[in-house]
């Protein structure tokens, strides 16, 4: 996790303070606008060459460049890891139980305004979560080196060690699911930027051992951010599970935050130059800020902004496909969506004629029936991150009650949303020790039959390299890297 998010101001847009696709850190070295996300792209793709790992590491000492003199939270010395790692948990558990006393004395949700907003934060961190633990991916293939046991291990509980509903990049993704989330579409620039910090990272290890170390050790300390998503994410019915699992494994016991340490000095160089490696991991360490932080992230949220995101982005597949008699204001809806920069004034027409009516419950807008109901002659036209948009835009300050838009009771009958705690008490989820086997034996996938094929025709060598293979940032998550995960961690451990 980390350490505390690097933050850097986000110029204001028409009076928000959403992030525009173009934004990026002030320094000339920044990519251009189309190269962090395109290369991240790239190399998610499964298939990295030598071109694709240049333009990483390229990427990787421009970041490095930008951040170089910047303060670094790591102490100077070695030899103070330790108190420094337990400081560090202190204070973030301190803090939080500050904001739990706060809470309990009736302050509002210091995060989430509603549950849109969350899942704003969901969509918008899908970059970086997905992606997650891949910094170690490089190191994989050295499991035989004694000096990297920690890192190996912290990189094999990344992945679950092969079982699905431990592995944290299946997690976030089947999160994103279930909210109906398009994780990557339309998101703006500067969102890639950790993501692609990982990635170059987990392709470029050789030459930049000491920053993987770095990079791992603040990444993996357990900051107060993440307690307080856990917590407000829950109370708006919204799984945290993603978010408390990392809680607890980045323990300071036995946790990956304590393997972290111990990596730095099982690695520390006994005939080179310490001090220059030292150096090295300080910087790796200040990659984990680079880009847009968790709290930049959660501050950039402007609802009105977003719901004329949305709106311009269907505007593409409506426009044309309304009859002549759909109107409002006396043009037709087909007029209305030809183009996008007029999406504001269509809204406020809307709102105009009545069609729908702010700061009312739902059930009093005309618009709101075209998509939920009976008679929803739109149906299926907004995701259900979109519906739950446009449910809270609709209901203005009563959102803040985080009432899902398909909730039983749309009335305000109850004060608050049920925690997802709470919810799934009264909901059975099977036999978890089924899960724990992996996959079912009948399950449908192209990669998994060819892969068990081919691990039969090759000796123990081939087969090695196969698996770590599979159990790269793009693979790991499917049945097939799975499957690969498990049979490495039978092997090798």
């Amino acid at each position: 996790m980390l350490i505390r998010a690097l933050e850097w101001s986000i110029p204001k847009v028409n009076g928000s303070s959403r992030l525009p696709a173009t934004a990026s850190p002030t320094s000339s070295l920044a990519p251009r606008p189309t190269e962090i996300s395109g290369l991240y792209s790239r190399l998610l793709s499964g298939k990295v060459d030598d071109l694709m790992r240049k333009d990483a590491a390229g990427f990787l000492r421009k970041q490095l460049a930008q951040l170089d003199g910047q303060t670094c939270e790591l102490p100077g010395s070695v030899r103070e890891l330790e108190a420094w790692m337990l400081t560090t948990a202190r204070n973030a558990t301190a803090n939080y139980g500050a904001y739990l006393a706060q809470r309990k004395a009736g302050a509002p949700r210091r995060y989430f305004s509603n549950r849109a907003h969350a899942l704003f934060f969901l969509r918008a961190m899908a970059p970086t979560k997905l992606v997650d633990g891949a910094w170690l991916f490089g190191l994989i293939a050295h499991w035989r080196n004694p000096r990297f046991s920690n890192l190996i291990r912290t990189y094999l509980e990344e992945l679950g060690e092969g079982t699905p509903h431990k592995n944290h990049v299946l997690i976030y993704r089947e999160l994103l699911a279930r909210c109906g989330i398009d994780p990557l579409q339309g998101l703006d620039e500067p969102l890639f930027t950790q993501g692609l910090i990982q990635l170059a990272l987990a392709y470029n290890a050789k030459d930049f051992l000491p920053e993987v170390i770095g990079f791992n050790l603040g990444y993996e300390q357990l900051p107060l951010h993440l307690l307080i998503t856990a917590y407000e994410l829950n109370e708006l019915g919204l799984d945290p599970y993603y978010f408390t699992l990392h809680i607890t494994v980045d323990n300071t016991d036995t946790g990956h935050a304590r393997r972290a340490v111990r990596a730095v000095l099982d690695t520390l160089p006994k005939y080179g130059d310490a001090d220059d490696f030292w150096r090295r991991v300080r910087a790796g360490c200040q990659l984990g800020g680079a880009g847009v932080g968790t709290c930049s992230v959660i501050d950039s949220f402007d609802m009105e902004d977003e719901v004329v995101r949305i709106f311009a982005q269907k505007s593409a597949a409506g426009q044309g496909a309304h009859s002549d008699y759909c109107r409002v204001a006396g043009r037709h809806i087909n007029d209305w969506l030809a183009d996008p920069d007029g999406i504001p004034d269509f809204l406020a027409a809307l709102q105009k004629h009545g069609w729908i009516r702010r700061g009312e419950p739902v059930e009093n807008s005309r618009f709101w029936g075209l998509l939920q109901g009976q008679r929803a002659d739109m149906f299926g036209v907004f995701s259900h991150y979109e519906l739950q948009l446009i449910y809270d835009w609709i209901r203005g300050d009563a959102s803040i009650d985080g009432r899902a838009y398909n909730s039983l009771s749309t009335a305000g009958n109850q004060p608050q949303c049920p925690s997802f705690r709470a919810a799934s008490r009264l909901t059975s989820f099977g036999d978890d020790a089924n899960l724990a086997q992996g996959e079912a034996p009948d399950l449908l996938d192209s990669d998994l039959p060819v892969m068990l094929q081919d691990l039969a025709k090759l000796d123990e060598a081939d087969q090695n390299l196969m698996l770590l293979d599979a159990m790269s940032p793009a693979r790991h998550w499917t049945p097939a890297g799975l499957y690969a995960t498990r049979l490495f961690c039978q092997r090798q451990l």
